[in-house]
C-alpha cells in the first residue's frame, strides 16, 4: 500500500502580514510615486481637494503619471482660485474623490510615497479614504521637505520651499501651484537629494526615511553596526570595545530590530548612552521565537549586561519554607534542599515573599519568632502571644501535634495541593475588618491574600511542567513548516523548525539526538530559571501549539491554586470588595 503523502493542517490565525515595500530595499531598485494635491484650504476633514498630480518613477526612470482635477463639492476660497488658477468652472465637470480614490490607490501600490510636506497631503488623502470607506493602504513616506532639512544647509539654500529647492536643483519643471507640475518639480528634487545621501551612507529606502527623521549624531554615527545582521529570529548582542556585552536583546528579525535603535523611535536615554559606548554588534540565529527569548534569558544571566534591566541577577531568588524541629517557622531562604518537604516559591525579592509569609501569618497561628524551640524547656512568650497571634509553642501552651495540625498542615496543603483553607481565612479577615470600616487594614490583607496566591499558583504551574522528563512540541510555522522545542525538567534542551511539506518526524529525532542532556532536581524549578521555564509555558500553552510526546502526564491538582485566577486578578485589581463573592 502506497503511504500518504503528508499534508500540514492549517489553522486560523497563521495568515502571513502583507508588509509594504522592504525597507531594505536599495534607492535606486525603489519604486516612488511623488505626489502632489491642490486643495480649498483648511484642515484634511475627506474633502477639499481640488487637483491631484501624480508622477510614479525608479532609477531615475519615469513609470507613469496620473493627473486630474477633482470635484470637492465645495466653492473654491477667491484666493485659491488666484494662488492655483483653478476656477469653480473649470471643476464642475470633474469627477468627485470617491471616483478617484480607486485609481489613485492603485496607482501608489507596492511603492514608497513622496511628497514635498507630506504629513498635509497624506493627511488629505488618508481623510478622503476614512469618510468614503476606502482602507488607506499605509504606505511607506518619504517627505522630501524633512530630507532637505537634514542634506543641505542654510549656506547652500536659505529655506525649504519646493520652489527654492528646484531653482537649487535647476529642476526640469518649475513649480505653479498646479499638481502635475509641482509633483514632476519634486521628482527632480528627490532625486538631487537622493545624489546628496551617499555621503552620507544612507542607501536603502528605510534609511533615506530614518535619515529624514531627527535621529541623533551617535545613532547616526553608529548607524553602520547594523548592517549585515541576518533577518532572521534570534538574538542581538551590543557589545564594547572590550568585547564585553552591553545589552541583549532578541526580535523574529534580528536585522530590522537593530535597525530600529538607529531611528528617530528610539528615545530611551539608557539606550542613546549604550550606543555610544558600543562597537559592534553580534547576532545569534536561532530556530525559533522560543529558543531566541531562552537564549536570551540565559546570555542576560550569565553577563549580566549593564543596559539590560530585567532577568539579570536569577540567583536572588529567594524561597519561603518551614524550618526543621519543633513548632516550625516560615524562613527566607536563597536555596532549598532536598530535604525541605514544604516550601513555597520562587520569589523575585525578599518584599515579596515578606508579603506571602505575612498573608500566612494572618490566616493560621504560625509563629513568628526566630527563637529556636524545645520541646523541654520554656521560653518566655512574646507580645504577639499576649493579643492572641501565636498559640505562643514557646510557653507549650499548645502540643507539637495540635501546632502542626493548625497551623503546619494548612501551609504545607496550599503550596502543594489547595489553598482554600487560607484562602477563606484570609478573606473572612477582610470581611471582618470591611464591616468594621478599616479599609486601609483590610486593603493591607488583601495585598497579601494576593501575594500567596500569585505565589502558589506560579508554583504549582512550575511545578506541573517541570516534574515532565521530557515533553516535545510542534507549532505551525509562518513560512510554513513546524517549530519543533524539545523541552525537559523545564528547560529548553533542543529547538529546530522542519522544512514545509515535509513530515517533522525526522527533525524531531534529530533535536532528540543532540540535544541537551538535563537530569531531574528537587523543587519546582530543578533544571532552569522560573523565568526560563514560564517562558516555555507561555508558548506550550498557545491555542496554535501540539503536544507531540510526553514522558509522563502533564496535569496540576484538580483542587489546586489554578482555580483562584479569577480571584487572585481581582485581588491584583484592587476590587476588594467583591473578594467575599468568591467564597461560595
Amino acid at each position: 500500500m502506497a503511504q500518504a503523502e503528508y499534508v500540514q493542517e492549517s489553522l486560523a490565525g497563521l495568515d502571513p502580514t502583507v508588509g509594504g515595500v522592504d525597507p531594505a530595499l536599495p534607492l535606486y531598485a525603489t519604486t516612488f510615486v511623488v505626489v502632489d494635491l491642490e486643495t480649498t484650504g483648511g484642515a484634511p476633514d475627506g474633502g477639499g481637494i481640488t487637483e491631484i498630480g501624480a508622477v510614479k518613477v525608479r532609477g531615475g526612470e519615469e513609470l507613469g503619471v496620473l493627473a486630474t482635477l477633482v470635484n470637492p463639492g465645495q466653492p473654491i476660497p477667491p484666493f485659491i482660485t488666484v494662488l492655483t488658477g483653478i476656477t469653480q468652472a473649470m471643476l464642475l465637470p470633474a469627477p468627485p474623490i470617491e471616483e478617484v480614490l480607486p485609481s489613485f490607490l492603485e496607482f501608489i501600490a507596492d511603492a514608497v510615497l513622496v511628497a514635498h510636506n507630506a504629513p498635509y497631503d497624506v493627511g488629505f488623502l488618508k481623510a478622503a479614504c476614512a469618510r468614503h470607506g476606502y482602507r488607506w493602504p499605509n504606505p511607506r513616506v518619504l517627505d522630501t521637505a524633512a530630507l532637505a532639512r537634514r542634506v543641505l544647509t542654510r549656506d547652500e539654500v536659505p529655506n525649504r520651499k519646493l520652489g527654492t529647492l528646484a531653482a537649487y536643483f535647476r529642476t526640469a519643471t518649475q513649480p505653479t501651484h498646479r499638481a502635475l507640475d509641482d509633483a514632476k518639480a519634486t521628482v527632480d528634487v528627490l532625486h538631487g537629494l537622493i545624489g546628496r545621501l551617499g555621503g552620507h551612507r544612507v542607501d536603502t529606502v528605510g534609511d533615506a526615511i530614518e535619515f529624514a527623521r531627527a535621529v541623533t549624531p551617535t545613532q547616526r554615527r553608529k548607524r553602520h553596526l547594523a548592517e549585515g545582521l541576518p533577518k532572521v529570529p534570534g538574538v542581538y548582542i551590543f557589545r564594547a570595545a572590550d568585547d564585553r556585552p552591553l545589552y541583549v536583546g532578541t526580535s523574529g528579525d534580528i536585522a530590522t530590530r537593530v535597525r530600529s535603535y538607529f531611528t528617530a523611535g528610539e528615545k530611551r536615554a539608557r539606550i542613546s548612552e549604550m550606543l555610544a559606548a558600543a562597537e559592534r554588534v553580534e547576532a545569534v540565529e536561532c530556530a525559533h521565537s522560543l529558543e531566541a527569548e531562552v537564549r536570551e534569558l540565559r546570555l542576560i544571566a550569565a553577563h549580566a549586561p549593564p543596559y539590560n534591566r530585567r532577568s539579570k541577577y536569577p540567583e536572588r531568588m529567594v524561597w519561603l519554607k518551614l524550618t526543621d524541629g519543633p513548632y516550625p517557622r516560615l524562613s527566607i531562604v536563597r536555596d532549598i534542599s532536598p530535604t525541605d518537604t514544604a516550601y513555597l516559591g520562587p520569589f523575585t525579592s525578599r518584599r515579596a515573599a515578606e508579603l506571602a509569609a505575612a498573608g500566612f501569618h494572618d490566616a493560621v497561628p504560625l509563629r513568628q519568632c526566630t527563637h529556636r524551640l524545645s520541646l523541654r524547656t520554656v521560653t518566655p512568650a512574646c507580645a504577639l502571644a499576649e493579643l492572641g497571634r501565636c498559640p505562643a509553642p514557646c510557653e507549650h501552651r499548645i502540643t507539637p501535634e495540635e501546632y502542626d495540625d493548625r497551623a503546619v498542615e494548612p501551609f504545607r496543603t496550599a503550596t502543594a495541593s489547595d489553598p482554600r483553607p487560607v484562602v477563606d481565612a484570609l478573606l473572612a479577615r477582610i470581611d471582618v475588618l470591611a464591616a468594621d470600616q478599616r479599609y486601609e487594614e483590610a486593603a493591607v490583607v488583601r495585598y497579601r491574600l494576593a501575594a500567596v496566591l500569585r505565589a502558589t499558583v506560579r508554583m504549582q504551574r512550575l511545578a506541573a511542567l517541570t516534574g515532565i522528563a521530557e515533553l516535545a512540541a510542534a507549532r505551525p510555522a509562518a513560512q510554513g513548516g513546524w517549530e519543533l522545542a524539545l523541552v525537559r525538567h523545564g528547560r529548553l534542551a533542543g529547538a529546530g523548525v522542519s522544512p514545509p511539506g515535509v513530515h517533522p518526524r525526522p527533525t524531531l529525532n534529530a533535536i532528540r539526538a543532540t540535544a541537551e542532556t538535563v537530569p531531574g532536581g528537587h523543587g519546582p524549578v530543578p533544571s532552569a530559571t522560573a523565568e526560563e521555564s514560564e517562558r516555555i509555558l507561555s508558548w506550550l500553552e498557545r491555542p496554535e501549539t501540539r503536544l507531540v510526546e510526553m514522558s509522563s502526564g502533564w496535569s496540576s491538582p484538580a483542587g489546586g491554586a489554578g482555580r483562584f485566577r479569577d480571584l487572585l486578578a481581582k485581588a491584583e485589581s484592587g476590587a476588594s470588595h467583591q473578594l467575599s463573592t468568591e467564597r461560595s
